[in-house]
């Protein structure tokens, strides 16, 4: 057997890029919505005494995007290991400055995207998502040594019992109270002369990237076997969210109540807390989840299809997005306003006082619906074209984006 057959990369299997790829379509709603839709400077959609099922449903649908791309990121970790013949060393550094640079884009080019701040200058810092994955990547980067079952076991213990951690306010902890903010509590600290809000801990997000590594090693099984397996896997995690929020004691820190009528009832059900996710959260994104992989493992699906395309680039698209959501936000406004100061700035959504804006700031839902579908369609051919050059080309720089 020549060199070149036994270090050549083997092919990627198209149900984790697929899976990630709807994750990448439906996270894009509600960003727009967080950039166009009028009811998102004025309350949270699911805050059910002021939110329609429609707005509400925006926002929920969207809570499976998170979950699925950091599993799918631990999977992909396994595979860029296992099948491209790369040594537990090589993993391990790729991680580490992968998740580096994750954190760098959050704190600059997606701070001035999002909220139209230079870096470490007025508002408060934001960390969010980009940091939630980067930092869990510098965390990974030390756990693959671990051995698998072990790794296992301390995922699916740290998804099960973080809500037993609730109660710990990070005030006890003294002069390292950042650290509880930074790994449980969502909260505000300060470095030096900078404000910084954890609006995403990363110890439950950890633990799901560490699941999804672990996870990797099925797609050593045959996709039969695998399918099988996904599937009663993701029936045992689906059943074991909806038994646990009926049991309404443990779980989720919001408890969810009886409503006005049957239907706020079920949206009460589904109302489970985000920042940081709770056993809840997980288990119902995670197991739907495991469905799809399940659902796609043995469909054929083509290079040009749209989730294959997305779910190759999302770090590409995910910036992206966001850029396009922002300026149509601004054009919209132009259009309607003319040219205004609060035209320019992050809308209230994003943490703007709303004094700053005109009462009837944003347009209704249908046009962040309108707006989503004209990004998706503008970005496609230029994700086509990046996925083709990445998939020419895997080694390099080509990896971190």
């Amino acid at each position: 057997m020549s060199t070149s057959s036994v270090t050549s990369p083997e092919p990627r299997l198209q149900s984790v890029d697929a899976v990630r790829g709807i994750a990448m379509l439906l996270m894009a709603i509600d960003h727009v919505r967080d950039f166009i839709d009028h009811r998102a400077m004025l309350f949270s959609p699911t805050d059910l005494a002021r939110t329609s099922i429609p707005l509400f449903l925006t926002r929920w649908i969207t809570h499976m995007c998170a979950p699925v791309f950091i599993l799918t990121a631990g999977i992909s970790a396994y595979l860029w290991m296992s099948r491209g013949h790369r040594s537990r060393s090589e993993l391990s550094l790729y991680l580490f400055t992968r998740g580096l640079v994750l954190i760098v884009l959050e704190l600059t080019v997606l701070r001035l995207i999002m909220f139209s701040s230079w870096p470490f200058t007025g508002s408060p810092v934001l960390l969010i998502i980009l940091w939630a994955i980067g930092v869990s990547m510098i965390a990974l980067a030390a756990l693959v040594y671990l051995p698998v079952r072990v790794l296992a076991i301390a995922s699916v213990a740290i998804i099960a019992g973080h809500n037993l951690l609730d109660g710990i306010e990070a005030s006890r902890f003294g002069a390292v109270a950042w650290l509880w903010n930074v790994l449980h509590q969502p909260g505000a600290f300060r470095v030096a002369h900078v404000t910084f809000i954890s609006a995403y801990p990363v110890l439950p997000w950890i633990a799901v990237m560490s699941s999804g590594f672990c996870l990797g090693h099925a797609y050593r099984w045959t996709p039969a076997r695998r399918a099988r397996w996904l599937t009663m896997t993701g029936f045992g995690v689906t059943a074991c969210f909806v038994l646990l929020r009926l049991y309404n004691s443990y779980g989720d820190p919001s408890a969810w109540s009886k409503q006005a009528s049957f239907s706020f009832s079920v949206l009460s059900f589904l109302n489970v807390t985000k920042y940081p996710p709770s056993l809840d959260f997980l288990l119902m994104t995670l197991g739907p989840a495991l469905f799809a992989l399940a659902a796609l493992e043995q469909r054929k699906l083509s290079e040009g299809n749209p989730l294959i395309v997305f779910g190759r680039v999302p770090l590409f698209y995910y910036v992206a997005h966001l850029f396009l959501a922002h300026t149509l936000a601004i054009l919209l406004n132009l259009v309607r306003y003319g040219w205004k100061t609060f035209v320019f700035i992050a809308p209230p959504s994003m943490g703007s006082p709303p004094a700053m804006f005109p009462v009837d700031y944003g347009f209704p839902l249908a046009v962040s619906y309108l707006v989503w579908v004209a990004i998706v369609a503008m970005l496609y051919p230029t994700c086509r074209w990046y996925a083709g050059l990445k998939r020419r080309h895997r080694n390099g720089w080509l990896t971190y984006v």
